[in-house]
C-alpha cells in the first residue's frame, strides 16, 4: 500500500494585511488638533472639578458646624433668658445653695443624697386620690394607732 500524497501547493491562511488598514485610515489635520484640543480640556478641567468637588466637601462640613453652634447659641441664649427671671434665681439659690429666706429654717441632713426639687423623682401615683373625710381625725388616729 503506497500513500498518495497530494501535489496541490498548500495555501496559507490569509493574514490581515496591517499596512492595508492603516493606509486606508485616514486622519486629517483637523482631527488630530481636535483630539489634542479634547485632551487638553479634560487635563485643564480635572483638576478645576477637583477643586469644586473639595471645596463641596468642606462646605458641608462648614454648614453642620455652623448648625451645631447655632444650636448652642440658641441654648445659652435660654439660660440668658432664664437667669433674667427671679423665680429662676430664686429656685436656683434654693437648690444650688441651700439658701432660704428669712423666718425659715433649713435642715440639712447628712449622709443622704440630695434631691433636687426640680427633677421629679417619678410618678407617685397613678390616679390621683380624693381625700374622704376629716384629716384631722385621720391624723390623731394614725398617731393613736403608732403609738400602741
Amino acid at each position: 500500500m503506497t500513500q498518495a500524497t497530494s501535489t496541490a501547493p498548500r495555501t496559507a491562511a490569509p493574514r490581515a494585511d496591517v499596512r492595508g488598514w492603516l493606509s486606508g485610515t485616514r486622519f486629517s489635520w483637523f482631527a488630530f488638533v481636535m483630539i489634542g484640543l479634547v485632551i487638553l480640556g479634560v487635563l485643564v478641567v480635572a483638576p478645576t472639578v477637583r477643586t469644586f468637588v473639595v471645596q463641596q466637601q468642606q462646605l458641608a462640613q462648614v454648614r453642620q458646624q455652623l448648625s451645631a453652634q447655632q444650636s448652642r447659641v440658641d441654648d445659652l441664649l435660654q439660660q440668658v433668658q432664664d437667669w433674667q427671671d427671679p423665680a429662676y434665681i430664686e429656685a436656683q439659690a434654693r437648690d444650688r445653695l441651700a439658701y432660704v429666706l428669712p423666718g425659715e429654717t433649713a435642715y440639712l441632713l447628712k449622709g443622704v443624697p440630695r434631691v433636687s426639687a426640680a427633677a421629679p423623682t417619678g410618678v407617685v401615683s397613678d390616679k390621683a386620690q380624693q381625700a374622704t373625710g376629716d384629716w384631722t381625725a385621720t391624723l390623731l388616729q394614725s398617731l393613736l394607732s403608732g403609738s400602741r
